[in-house]
């Protein structure tokens, strides 16, 4: 008599244990996958070498511009931020 009034609360409240330890865990995967960083907006843009140097190429030309004065201080800011924004 005594097991199975042993059995018939414990099995219970081991199944009610179980089942609240695995809700929790599927919450926690829930919440890991709804947290993780997407990808593409986290990624900055990559410039190839090729890129780089163009834009590098492309400021010093502007940059000796400037300094012989074809250029105003101006119109190389303008150029520049056109140049990088592109």
């Amino acid at each position: 008599m005594e097991k199975i009034i042993f059995f018939g609360l414990a099995i219970p409240i081991l199944g009610f244990v179980f089942y609240l330890g695995g809700t929790a865990i599927m919450k926690g995967f829930k919440a890991k996958v709804e947290n993780r960083p997407e990808e593409q907006e986290e990624k900055e843009p990559v410039i190839s070498q090729s890129e780089g140097e163009n834009l590098s190429n492309e400021i010093t030309k502007l940059n000796d511009l400037l300094q012989s004065g074809v250029l105003t201080q101006e119109e190389f800011e303008k150029a520049k931020k056109k140049i990088l924004d592109t």
